[in-house]
């Protein structure tokens, strides 16, 4: 049973910076991958970017060049650094474990954290 953690959220003015932490405890299976969701009140949820094992990252158009993903293998951690923050990005923000997909994505998310309040003001 993998449990996830997220923290690190918070209030920020735009053009701030927030780094968003999942912490992983438990057993994961090698082909694993992590996701970054966000969800807004109202609406849906919004896949924000992706972290493979093997170190690749992707994004959604409207974060790429401002959002980053690491991860810290010693700390079971997954960061997602959020840099030139916009109200756009007011989420609850969320961290999943997938199974990598065939062509590098990552899918099947089984477990999920609480969520982690991040909110944007102009």
């Amino acid at each position: 049973q993998v449990q996830l953690v997220e923290s690190g959220g918070g209030s920020v003015q735009a053009g701030g910076s927030l780094r968003l932490s999942c912490v992983a405890s438990g057993t994961a299976n090698g082909d694993y991958c992590m996701g970054w969701f966000r969800q807004v009140p109202g609406k849906q949820r919004e896949g924000v970017g992706i972290f493979g094992i093997d170190g690749t990252t992707r994004f959604v158009d409207s974060v790429k060049g401002r959002f980053t993903i690491s991860r810290d293998s010693a700390k079971n951690t997954v960061y997602l650094q959020m840099n030139s923050l916009k109200s756009e990005d007011t989420a609850m923000y969320y961290c999943a474990e997938g199974r990598r997909t065939i062509d590098g994505g990552c899918s099947g998310y089984s477990y999920w954290g609480q969520g982690t309040q991040v909110t944007v003001s102009s």
